[in-house]
């Protein structure tokens, strides 16, 4: 696995997502691509977290920018997930943790006292031209889309 890093290229990836379709890197070839990964479906800070990215959409996609979340959760979860919160946008599963690999976000926790292996709530920012402009790691969901949107903003009028 080669080490990712700010300016290096992203391998092409695809994955499952919701409404029956299929994601696919390349597709979004001459757009930002906002991945943000969260550790589960229908807990109170990925819910909140995701609600968040779908009330900034509208901005999101002024700025030529798409979201997409990514967990380990099932497609059926994440299509309930997604319906339930209304979400405007996809969510991609990872139930293999392949792209949880690609961008090394799983980790090891505390849970409860107890040490469990899961996604490190992280964001990633991929230029048009598929090249990593910008992550976030242990990511506090608070005030977090507005980082990120401001990020973009910036990047989009470089």
């Amino acid at each position: 696995m080669t080490e990712l890093s700010i300016g290096s290229e992203i391998a092409d990836f695809e994955g499952q997502m919701t409404d029956d379709k299929v994601f696919k890197l390349s597709d979004f070839r001459g757009q930002y691509v906002v991945l943000y990964f969260y550790p589960r479906d229908n807990t109170p800070g990925c819910t909140t977290e995701g609600k968040d990215f779908a009330q900034n959409i509208k901005d999101f996609e002024g700025l030529n920018t798409v979201v997409f979340g990514i967990s380990r959760d099932t497609l059926n979860s994440h299509q309930k997930f997604k319906e339930k919160c209304e979400f405007p946008f996809q969510l991609i599963t990872d139930t293999d943790e392949s792209i949880c690999n690609q961008f090394d976000v799983i980790k090891m926790k505390n849970m409860y006292g107890k040490q469990v292996r899961g996604i490190e709530r992280s964001t990633f920012l991929i230029s048009p031209d598929s090249v990593l402009l910008h992550e976030w790691r242990k990511v506090r969901v608070k005030e977090h889309v507005q980082a990120v949107l401001d990020v973009v903003r910036q990047q989009t009028s470089a």
